[in-house]
């Protein structure tokens, strides 16, 4: 059987040129939206990397690896929120309160300013702009049960869980461990909300998703977050 319109292919084909296609066009958005981006906010990132050298000096830069598309580890860069002495050691959570981060750390986390570099990402092809959120290698294990398909997409900066989880630090109880209800609550809630929206994403709702979290980083809005089942309200 031959695909109409495509002489000498096979239906298989069809679909894989098509992917193909679909691919290069995402890749070409991914490194003309960044370049744009890094532009526009260069003057702001020379402040960030000013603010963070004045206050404790260096590194400004902070990286660790994370899981990217197929299960492969890259190298993520953020700049850095968190006192020099912390290391990957640590919690791999940022919790409300969190002592380890800095002053000026602290208006990274809110503003999500610390995310900048990972436009450097971006450009590199570990990431893309929209995509599920790069896991750290703490929770490569809960990664099974069907939640290894979020692999086969390129993670990102921007997406469903981004926006929905931003007051993430927020979600978790005093009297339950942060990494056991991260791994039994949140985990699997993130993962089901990124297998439903990735496996039928289209250039337009991710251009909305984008947009929206644009929006509720510069103006802050309440934000319903599905946890079991039941929405829990966050407020900036």
């Amino acid at each position: 059987m031959i695909t109409r319109g495509l002489p000498g292919r096979t239906p298989g084909e069809h679909v894989e040129l098509r992917r193909a296609i679909h691919r290069g066009m995402r890749r070409a958005i991914d490194i003309g939206c960044t370049a744009v981006a890094i532009a526009i906010l260069a003057p702001i990132m020379l402040l960030v990397v000013i603010a963070i050298w004045v206050e404790g000096g260096s590194p400004v830069l902070f990286s660790q690896l994370r899981l990217g598309q197929n299960g492969r580890p890259f190298r993520m860069y953020k700049f850095r929120k968190f006192k020099k002495d912390c290391d990957d050691r640590g919690c791999p959570l940022t919790l409300e309160g969190d002592d380890r981060l800095t002053r000026i750390g602290r208006i990274l986390a809110v503003s999500k300013l610390d995310e900048l570099p990972q436009l450097w990402n971006v450009l590199r092809g570990n990431m893309s702009i929209v995509g599920p959120r790069p896991e750290s290698l703490a929770f490569a294990d809960c990664f099974r049960d069907g939640f290894e398909r979020i692999h086969e997409h390129k993670p990102g900066i921007f997406g469903p869980c981004q926006v929905l989880f931003r007051h993430e630090n927020k979600l978790y109880p005093a009297d339950v461990a942060a990494v056991e209800f991260y791994r039994q609550v949140l985990f699997p809630t993130k993962a089901a909300i990124d297998l439903a929206y990735f496996s039928r994403r289209t250039l337009g709702s991710d251009l909305g998703w984008v947009l929206r979290a644009v929006w509720v980083i510069l103006m802050g809005s309440r934000i319903e977050t599905p946890i079991s089942g039941e929405l829990i309200k966050i407020r900036k």
